[in-house]
């Protein structure tokens, strides 16, 4: 008998919201050398800090870590630890299909939210050698890190679209909260998102297809292997 085929899942938005780290760019060994030394040097459990590090604000994940420290204390923290990501880009790359999806989505409307300042994000884009978004929402520009949902409502805002309209592309759990939290519809990209309920989920973004439609809003099929 043939095997058995899923359906593809269709979903129509009026703008896309992006992710940076583990959506588009795979920068995890990046991160994880990062995170296990800073873990190392406070006496925690590099494993278990790595669980709660993807998708926040380095501060916010240090807040978590290690809760009776002043926010002086992590904010000067992250903005070191920042400064050697940004110089570390080595093992950067793509997600796999990122550069055919970010070349289909040129002209459309679409906008980085990324808990990476500018430096960084900028860094790791070029490492991965993907267009940087005109429209982007930075470490720099919210007062709140992923899981609340002030990046992706700035986002939304910036491209004059309800966020009702938008669909967000993320990897983790304090990311796909965030755009739930937004009333978006969210699609979980590869093996960290699946677990974290979103609306839908592709195991990288060769599994997704992006055209615009008559109406000038853009047309996503999501196919599974």
């Amino acid at each position: 008998m043939p095997a058995s085929t899923t359906a593809p899942t269709v979903l129509t938005a009026k703008a896309l919201l992006l992710d940076m780290d583990g959506t588009i760019v795979n920068s995890d060994a990046a991160v994880e050398r990062c995170w296990r030394d800073w873990a190392v040097s406070h006496g925690l459990d590099p494993e278990e800090a790595l669980k709660v590090v993807h998708g926040r604000q380095g501060y916010a994940t240090m807040a978590i870590l290690l809760p009776d420290r002043p926010l002086e204390q992590n904010l000067a923290d992250n903005a070191a630890l920042l400064a050697r990501e940004t110089a570390d880009t080595e093992g950067v790359v793509p997600v796999g299909g990122a550069p055919a999806f970010m070349a289909a989505l040129a002209d459309l409307p679409h906008a980085l939210v990324t808990s990476a300042d500018t430096a960084l994000a900028t860094a790791r884009m070029t490492a991965a050698a993907l267009p940087m978004p005109e429209v982007r929402v930075t470490a720099e520009s919210v007062r709140q890190s992923k899981p609340h949902p002030e990046g992706f409502l700035k986002g939304a805002a910036e491209l004059g679209v309800d966020p009702a309209d938008c669909i967000v592309f993320e990897d983790s759990a304090a990311g796909i909260a965030a755009g739930l939290a937004a009333g978006m519809r969210v699609i979980g990209v590869g093996p960290r998102a699946a677990a974290h309920t979103p609306t839908a989920h592709v195991p990288d973004l060769t599994a997704v297809a992006v055209s615009p439609t008559r109406t000038g809003e853009i047309h996503l099929t999501l196919t599974q292997p």
